[in-house]
């Protein structure tokens, strides 16, 4: 038998909505907050710290779209790690809140500014609280990175964009439905997926759910492991601390840890936030891979946000190209969607198309690297990314 030990969940509860009244950030020389009059109304966008007050992460929870990514915890995650600039932005009608976007506006010697709906997550779309089109939403937008002279904004959603916005990446995305039960989720594995999970526990593994120090620790050597077999360096070790500390800690998702005679094998990140889960990292020890750990890790992660009250996981994106990931997703009963990221370009005032990838000659200098210059690439590298 698999043994499963679990950590208590802490949901988010919902409120009443309320438009918030959100403390905007300074404004370098005496700038003032993007205002616009259409046909004899008022449309003004704010830049708001969500790491101020409580009044962002209030009025997130009341959208039913709102995930993780939208969240105050995450707005530290990024600051604490990267040091980038909270610029998120609220945008209101005669004084009535229409859209909440948020953007870090990421700066670097090497690739300049830029404002990013946001760094390092798999999609994030504006939370639009009424029939707020996508022409407008672009509109104040652009007049933000105009002010804040960046080179370009992206919005890592296509849904609340103008329709004549070109898709600058697209990817696969995957969702899971957790509310049609247990029993129904197990049944739609695929049956490769049941006689994996079944030779995992017949091979003794057990299952650790838990959400303290020592479990990201034994994740971030996995993790180490998994990411220079696949040609790419490792995000810098205090990304993770930081998600542990302000996620994980504090009750937004947990990590599932499989093993064999306490040897680590597998282990996987998930996130929660109100209905919406989300699958983020998974890593392991590809020595053993024929034990399963990884399929097991999966299941129970799944069977555990079921029994949370999660609606909806999500698998994040996945690349075009990687057939083999997408299988994989789709072999747990989830949903195949696009998910579109859209760019807006400054300097030529226009939206960027996607242009074909490169030829991943990078992924086997990264493969060659020792663990260590892999792991000090990542910590150069990743600071100057989004």
């Amino acid at each position: 038998m698999t043994a499963v030990s679990k950590v208590k969940d802490h949901s988010a509860t919902a409120a009443t909505l309320v438009t918030p009244i959100l403390r905007s950030l300074p404004r370098p020389d005496g700038e003032e907050g993007v205002q616009t009059e259409l046909a004899g109304h008022s449309l003004s966008a704010e830049l708001v710290n969500p790491l101020a007050e409580n009044s962002w992460e209030e009025t997130i929870t009341m959208h039913r779209d709102a995930t993780i990514f939208h969240s105050t915890a995450w707005a530290r995650v990024l600051v604490d790690t990267y040091g980038h600039r909270p610029c998120y932005a609220q945008i209101s009608l005669n004084g009535n809140l229409q859209a909440l976007v948020p953007i870090m506006e990421v700066k670097s010697v090497f690739t300049g500014a830029r404002g990013v709906c946001l760094p390092f997550s798999d999609y994030c779309a504006p939370l639009v609280f009424s029939s707020f089109t996508g022409e407008l939403l672009s509109q104040k937008l652009h007049q933000i990175a105009r002010e804040r002279r960046w080179s370009y904004f992206e919005i890592r959603s296509h849904s609340a964009m103008p329709a004549a916005a070109a898709a600058s990446e697209s990817y696969y995305g995957h969702f899971l439905d957790l509310k049609i039960g247990r029993d129904a989720l197990i049944s739609n594995f695929s049956s490769s997926v049941q006689r994996a999970v079944r030779k995992a526990e017949r091979s003794g593994l057990s299952v650790r759910i838990q959400s303290d120090e020592d479990a990201m620790a034994t994740f971030y050597k996995l993790h180490v492991r998994t990411r220079r077999r696949h040609g790419v360096p490792p995000q810098p070790q205090s990304f993770f601390v930081n998600i542990q500390r302000h996620l994980i800690g504090a009750g937004h998702g947990f990590i599932v840890i499989v093993e064999v005679q306490k040897r680590p094998l597998a282990a996987a990140i998930f996130f929660k936030f109100g209905r919406h889960a989300i699958y983020k990292f998974g890593a392991s020890d590809e020595r053993l891979q024929e034990l399963r750990a990884n399929n097991l890790a999966m299941s129970e992660g799944i069977k555990n946000l079921a029994d949370a009250g999660a609606e909806i996981l999500h698998f994040g994106r996945t690349e075009k190209e990687n057939e083999g990931l997408r299988r994989f997703k789709l072999s747990w009963g989830a949903t195949e969607e696009e998910i579109r990221y859209a760019r807006f370009e400054m300097g030529s005032a226009s939206w960027k198309v996607a242009h074909p990838s490169g030829s991943g000659l990078h992924k086997h200098v990264f493969r060659a690297l020792p663990a260590s210059l892999n792991r000090l690439a990542g910590a150069m590298i990743y600071p100057h990314l989004d």
